[in-house]
């Protein structure tokens, strides 16, 4: 029963996007291993990080290969744990070879949900058949248990045959600068939208950021994978850290707030990031929904050049019931929850956190016309 797990560690947990993650791994390289084993050799993993950025054979030797696994698996996995656990549970499913294969997803809290009564009489009538024998009727259950939420800790538990949903249709929302909106049909003019990457952000301000919203006319639920294309430059610097976060917002344009990393209360629907020199997609793994990268080079930028990048949006799960909206941030550091702007360094450390940064100047993101930037 592999539960909140990682398969890939330099894309999950070392660099999002190719953006090192500075605070999570390496408190618990330095912190928590070293209590949970001690006097064992641990290897430095923050200081592999600054001599391996870019995947190589050191990376490759971390990586597990899933299609291997035969055996059956119940796996359990959150779209609470963006940043770490969320990504990897889900390719594990995917990848595993295994022909009795079941997984659930939840939209709450990681350990609460493990423990909970429910879950684990679930994990109990997998051992039982699968180890003991007993014929529980457990192989009826359904492949696949998620969880659509709604809004925190309210949501409807669904039923499905496979994962991702077969029937699920993707379908692009474009961005259009001027208005910071995204419809379904593209701009025909070209419009564009810029923001100070190195501004002091604050949860309340729309400086120092892009924002762009959708607003459902019918109930629509968000099930499975996005990816965010934009065409992007820089005024001033040769690269680019793109943060994006997926919120839902009410009827009135307020948001929405749902579980998020390490148990916070005010998270947001999903997250993306970038850095715009890791843009080299894998064209054999990419796909139409979930982008691929490299992290094999660098392809820095030239002052005022656009490219297209395409940014991977960890899974998740939603439903927008008419009158809603999907609003799209993009900034070029972390996107905030108002409940840790407040707090100290000491206090948020234990959450992902990416503090090394390359930004300079203005980003720019081109919309419209030959600019097809969308969600």
């Amino acid at each position: 029963i592999p539960w909140e797990g990682i398969s890939d560690i330099y894309r999950e947990w070392s660099f999002h996007g190719g953006i090192p993650e500075t605070h999570f791994s390496r408190g618990w390289i330095k912190g928590i291993v070293p209590r949970a084993t001690p006097g064992a050799p641990i290897e430095d993993l923050t200081r592999m990080e600054a001599e391996h950025p870019l995947w190589d054979a050191y990376w490759e030797g971390k990586h597990g290969r899933l299609a291997d696994i035969r055996v059956p698996l119940y796996v359990g996995a959150s779209w609470s744990t963006q940043g770490l656990h969320n990504r990897g549970t889900l390719e594990g499913f995917r990848q595993a070879s295994s022909q009795d294969k079941w997984i659930e997803i939840h939209g709450r809290k990681e350990w609460e949900t493990y423990y909970g009564r429910e879950a684990s009489e679930r994990q109990r009538a997998f051992f039982d058949y699968f180890l003991k024998g007993m014929e529980n009727d457990f192989r009826d259950t359904p492949r696949v248990r998620i969880e659509v939420r709604d809004r925190f800790y309210q949501g409807a538990v669904r039923y499905e045959n496979e994962w991702p949903l077969a029937r699920t249709r993707y379908t692009p929302l474009y961005l259009e600068g001027s208005k910071g909106s995204m419809s379904r049909r593209a701009a025909k003019k070209a419009s564009s939208v810029s923001y100070d990457s190195t501004a002091t952000l604050s949860a309340e301000s729309r400086e120092g950021r892009a924002m762009f919203v959708h607003r459902f006319d019918r109930d629509t639920e968000l099930t499975g994978y996005m990816k965010l294309k934009l065409w992007v430059s820089s005024d001033a610097g040769d690269d680019m850290d793109l943060f994006v976060g997926v919120h839902k917002l009410d009827r009135r344009g307020a948001e929405v707030h749902l579980p998020d990393f390490n148990h916070t209360e005010n998270g947001r629907v999903a997250s993306g990031w970038l850095r715009v020199s890791h843009r080299e997609l894998d064209e054999k793994r990419s796909t139409p929904f979930q982008p691929w990268l490299k992290h094999e080079r660098l392809l820095k930028l030239k002052a005022g050049e656009i490219v297209p990048v395409e940014i991977e949006i960890w899974p998740s799960s939603t439903l927008f019931r008419a009158g809603e909206s999907v609003q799209v941030t993009i900034q070029g550091s972390e996107v905030p929850r108002p409940a840790l702007m407040a707090l100290s360094a000491e206090h948020t450390a234990n959450r992902y956190e990416h503090t090394e940064l390359v930004n300079r100047g203005r980003h720019v993101i081109h919309c419209g016309g030959e600019h097809d930037s969308h969600l």
